[in-house]
Formats: structure tokens, sequence, C-alpha cells
């Protein structure tokens, strides 16, 4: 983490304040002063301010049923930002890890922990997300068995990971894939001559929604464990 960062999660400064602390020389990490903000923290540094050691704010784990029209961002923007479903201190500090569209509705994870998001949407990790998906159309066999086998999109260099399908009745399914490319799951149905009504994230890894629309809640540790 930027020793910046570090000090405003540390503290109640605010960036420029931080700034303005290492400008002043008033930061030392192990025993060394730093005025570059950039400069990168470890678990095992030292960080004192004006002498006094900091210590991390603990991190922060939360779960969100996303509205539709809403969107995943810090600030409203063409839709209004989820965020302002959410009351909790140095809300800015929060992200989404793996935004949703504006019109896709259900779980969104959201913390500050960076390291965290990282191992949940790095491609190595190849963490499941599965989508209840509405249909224009009746889904064919051979639509099934194109996207369970991965298929190309423009844009990609590579076709798509193979995706899980399971049919809940002919123009309803659950869809669950190890990727989050941009708009890929209207994308590869779109691909396969169908196009999605509605999109609505149920799952990511093993923690699935369990709140009303609107509504958050903290994980548990052994929700947020899981991705570890």
């Amino acid at each position: 983490m930027r020793v910046d960062k570090y000090i405003c999660k540390s503290t109640e400064l605010n960036r420029d304040e931080a700034s303005a602390m290492l400008q002043c020389r008033q930061v030392s990490i192990d025993g060394k002063v730093f005025t570059n903000g950039a400069v990168q923290v470890h678990d095992n540094n030292i960080v004192t301010l004006e002498g006094e050691v900091l210590k991390l704010r603990p991190f922060r784990y939360l779960l969100m049923h996303k509205p539709a029209n809403t969107m995943c961002s810090n600030v409203d923007e063409s839709y209004p930002s989820i965020f302002n479903y959410i009351d909790v201190s140095n809300k800015s500090e929060l992200h989404v890890v793996g935004r949703l569209d504006a019109d896709t509705t259900g779980l969104v994870l959201i913390t500050d922990d960076g390291s965290w998001t990282y191992k949940i949407i790095t491609p190595k990790a190849e963490c499941e997300k599965i989508y209840r998906v509405q249909l224009r159309n009746d889904i064919s066999e051979d639509a099934i068995q194109q996207l369970e086998q991965g298929l190309s999109l423009h844009g990609l260099d590579k076709p798509t990971l193979p995706a899980k399908v399971q049919v809940l009745s002919a123009r309803e399914v659950f869809l669950t894939i190890t990727q989050g490319k941009f708009h890929q799951v209207k994308r590869m149905f779109r691909a396969v001559g169908n196009r999605v009504r509605s999109l609505h994230r149920e799952q990511i890894g093993q923690v699935s929604l369990d709140v009303d629309e609107g509504l958050w809640r903290y994980l548990t540790q052994e929700e947020v464990n899981t991705f570890f």
C-alpha cells in the first residue's frame, strides 16, 4: 500500500493532508524519513507520523443487493451511486469488487482491501459468478453447447472460458462464468443469437445474495476467508 494511503487509512487525514505531512518530513518507515507518497508500505513495516506509530483501521467487507438503474461507482453519474444506500464512515475508501452494469441487479461485494479484491478478480483465481439470465428468445441446445465450450467475442484474442448453463425455463437460465470481461454475459448471448432481457447476479464464489434489494450487510469472517 502507498504510504500516503496508509496514513489516510490510519488517521482522519485526507490525501492532501497526508501529502503535506510527508513534505514536512513528519513520516518515517522503519525509522527512515520519506517524503514521497508513492513509497510502498508492507505488513512488516512500522510507520510513524510525528513520532506516533500508525495502525491501520480494520478492513471492511460488505455484501449488497444492487438495485437496477444504479452505478457501481463512488459518485453519482448518469444514475445514482450504490453508495447512497450505505451508511458507514470513510465511505470514499470503499470500492466495488467487480462492477455490474447500471441495469444489472444483484450481488456486489464492497471493500477497502485491495489485496482481497485482487484475489477475487484475478483470472488465476477462477472465481465463479452465477447469474440469473432472462432471455428474449428460447435458448437452444446449440447455444448451450457453444456457451459451455467457450466462444469467440469481438475484441477478445481468446475464446471465453467454458461456462456452465442450468436451464430454468425456455427463456431463463443460470449462467456460471469465471471471467469478468466488459458486458461479457450480454455479449455471450448475443454471440449465440439471443438477447438478455434482464440480468441478476446471485453468487460470487461461495457467497450468495441473502438481503433484499437496496440493503447490505457485513460479510462474516468465514465468508471473507473463502477468498483467501
